[in-house]
């Protein structure tokens, strides 16, 4: 979808936003914090999760995520293989980070009650997984890129007819 650098951070700005509110809420759910929680400190967690997941998306996921799916759909014409390769990985590689940052952010509010770091931390990796594949590929996935064809790039397309007119 993005064909260039400014376009590729207008997406992931979009897609992270999306995806971090949701999922933020989804932990908190989880976490059983949103009664007990107040609302800065609801909103300087979303904001510290969105700055760390746009982060690894445009540095570190996002270039990996996509050579590997371009990897998996080289034999493919079909777009819809390459869009769903792109997103299981991104949401794979995102998964993988963010439930570190999950894990972090338990333990502060919840404090250290654990055994095991490993155990908690495949714990939610598998809940954040099975939330934010479904999420990616049904709602968000399709959502953004209709916001983002609709929008950024109906507005690039009208601006460049007018700047040649």
């Amino acid at each position: 979808m993005p064909t260039n650098k400014k376009e590729s951070l207008q997406f992931g700005l979009i897609m992270c936003f999306g995806m971090v509110l949701v999922m933020t809420i989804y932990n908190f759910y989880l976490n059983g914090i949103i009664g007990e929680m107040t609302f800065l400190g609801g909103i300087s967690d979303f904001l510290i999760g969105f700055v760390i997941a746009f982060g690894l998306d445009m540095l570190i996921v996002g270039p990996n995520a996509k050579k590997i799916a371009l990897k998996l759909t080289v034999n493919t014409t079909k777009k819809i293989y390459t869009v769903l390769a792109i997103s299981g990985c991104m949401v794979l590689g995102m998964a993988f980070f963010m439930s570190i940052y999950g894990l972090i952010s338990t333990y502060i509010h919840n404090g250290f009650t654990s055994n095991s770091v490993a155990a908690d931390y495949f714990a939610i990796f598998s809940k954040n997984l099975i939330m934010a594949l479904p999420l990616q590929i049904i709602i968000m996935g399709p959502l953004v890129r209709y916001i983002f064809t609709k929008y950024i790039k109906s507005n690039r397309m009208n601006t460049e007819v007018y700047k040649n007119t």
